[in-house]
């Protein structure tokens, strides 16, 4: 049943539809005061790439990304992405934590590369979706329609390496079910089913190569810092079965996911829960950080 504001019940959105939605959006918050004032300054242990930026606003969106300075070809690499859906506040603010408090740690170690806000528009609008109502993560494939991908594709691909792991940090917000899920429902033309929204973190393997004592190891570091969240009454997460404590997987490559872009065989979409009453925004940074520190722990003890 639509009970979207924006369309025709069970018809997709035409142009108007959409432009009629992008008049509806609103700057909300600051890309440049929240998130380029905190990556003006040279961080110890890596070089700053400037990969892009969006053409909608290019002044004021441009895109960045940070890599190893001392750049060994000798090392694994690890790949950290951040506000890949924009409105998801903790993936790029955690991104941006690991890069400043962390990150250097680990640089003995593995070249890192760090994408910490993939879709600021989406960052700004507090949006899942770009301004042409698509959404990057489920966008990003050769000619991809959104910039945010593309860019995103072109940098990855410009570095010509074999990634070892891939962790995208993302949020399960109560906008999910209240928002963008009704909205892409309206936009295809669909009913919307409410799936329910978790209470905790959890993480999103991929089905082929799920890699559970990997994400066992994630769930273990961030469990310190936050709650996990429990099976709903079906045993699932999100409408997916439990493969492990607070752990469900995804096919990322055929469903366009940011996480399928590498071939890494180690691969994590972190999902914290940031309206839940156990938390705030400094414990679901925390736990984005402790994601990325487990799992890279992990990885060095193998």
């Amino acid at each position: 049943m639509q009970n979207y504001p924006i369309g025709i019940a069970g018809q997709p959105w035409q142009d108007v539809h959409k432009k009629q939605w992008l008049e509806s959006q609103s700057v909300k918050r600051s890309y440049a005061q929240e998130v380029l004032s905190r990556i003006e300054e040279d961080i110890v242990g890596f070089a700053k790439v400037k990969y892009g930026a969006l053409p909608f606003d290019a002044m004021r969106y441009p895109l960045y990304a940070f890599k190893s300075s001392k750049w060994d070809t000798n090392k694994p690499t690890v790949l950290v992405s951040g506000g890949v859906h924009g409105y998801e506040t903790s993936g790029v603010q955690g991104a941006i934590d690991f890069l400043l408090n962390h990150a250097n740690q680990y640089n003995e170690h593995f070249n890192i590369v760090i994408v910490p806000c993939v879709s600021p528009w989406g960052y700004e609008t507090i949006n899942r979706w770009n301004p042409e109502a698509i959404d990057p993560n489920r966008s990003f494939y050769a000619n991809s329609p959104a910039p945010e991908s593309a860019l995103f594709i072109e940098f990855i691909e410009s570095l010509d390496v074999d990634f070892l792991a891939h962790f995208d940090l993302h949020e399960t917000t109560d906008t999910d079910d209240s928002e963008f899920r009704p909205a892409l429902a309206a936009r295809d033309g669909v009913e919307f089913s409410d799936w329910g929204i978790p209470d905790g973190f959890y993480t999103v393997a991929d089905t082929p190569k799920p890699q559970i004592e990997f994400q066992k190891a994630i769930i273990a570091s961030v469990e310190k810092i936050t709650h996990i969240a429990p099976p709903d009454k079906n045993g699932q997460i999100i409408g997916a079965d439990i493969v492990s404590d607070g752990v469900i997987c995804y096919d990322k490559k055929p469903l366009f996911l940011c996480a399928g872009v590498t071939d890494a065989p180690y691969v994590t979409t972190t999902e914290v829960y940031p309206d839940s009453a156990k938390t705030d925004a400094d414990n679901c940074r925390e736990a984005q950080v402790a994601a990325i520190n487990g799992g890279l722990n992990f990885l060095l003890a193998l």
